[in-house]
């Protein structure tokens, strides 16, 4: 065998035995992704289930489960925090992150009339913020709103601030958009019923608040980094 031909046999095995190494690699991440996703969907699933079920018990006994409530309010956060991975994972778009974005969609606007339930039952007097924002394209002040309002919600955790897509396809949403009167020009907040749209700083955010809403709220003092504002 010549020379040359050794050589180039020497120079297909290494080029093979790369190739194969880098399919086997991304073959093996693609598992590992996929395996990872489908434990994301599964947790989801069960804590939406969960979710659901303790909207049911607060429910049979409103103000006996004022405190639990407040608990509920927190899970749902943390879940939101989950989907919201789902989602920087797999696409806004992707078919099962839409799913579950409806079903937390589902839940917010049940823990929102649970809220309210307490509120007329129990003489709660929550501070509620309905957040309306769009991952269209169509919103150029969403994400400085949701960072102005996670900052908010950080200081003050006691607010119960619930976010939704504007544009997800869900009746659901769809008719609680239409009730509290949501007009399309996003950002979009209603405060205890007051609607401001458009943002320009947090400054003129906090003034839709009701008098001393903020003060007689316990701050937290954090100074962390509000999260990213779309919210699933």
């Amino acid at each position: 065998m010549s020379f040359f031909a050794r050589n180039a046999l020497i120079a297909l095995g290494i080029t093979v035995a790369i190739a194969g190494t880098v399919a086997y690699t991304v073959n093996y991440l693609n598992r590992a992704r996929i395996t990872e996703l489908v434990a994301i969907e599964n947790q989801l699933s069960i804590d939406t289930l969960s979710l659901e079920t303790q909207f049911s018990l607060l429910e049979t006994a409103p103000c006996d489960s004022v405190a639990s409530s407040s608990v509920l309010t927190n899970e749902l956060a943390d879940l939101g925090d989950r989907l919201a991975y789902a989602e920087a994972q797999l696409g806004k778009n992707n078919v099962q992150v839409m799913q579950l974005k409806k079903q937390y969609s589902l839940l917010e606007i049940r823990d929102y009339l649970i809220t309210k339930k307490l509120a007329a039952a129990c003489g709660a007097k929550p501070v509620t913020v309905l957040y309306f924002y769009s991952n269209s394209g169509d919103c150029s002040d969403c994400d400085k709103a949701g960072y102005a309002l996670s900052y908010l919600n950080t200081t003050y955790p006691a607010l119960r601030v619930y976010s939704f897509d504007y544009n997800l396809e869900l009746g659901a949403l769809k008719t609680f958009i239409t009730v509290n009167k949501v007009q399309r020009a996003l950002p979009a907040f209603v405060v205890n019923g007051k609607h401001l749209y458009g943002f320009t700083s947090l400054e003129d955010l906090e003034k839709i608040f009701p008098k001393g809403a903020l003060a007689s709220t316990t701050a937290t003092g954090s100074t962390s980094s509000p999260q990213a504002s779309s919210k699933p």
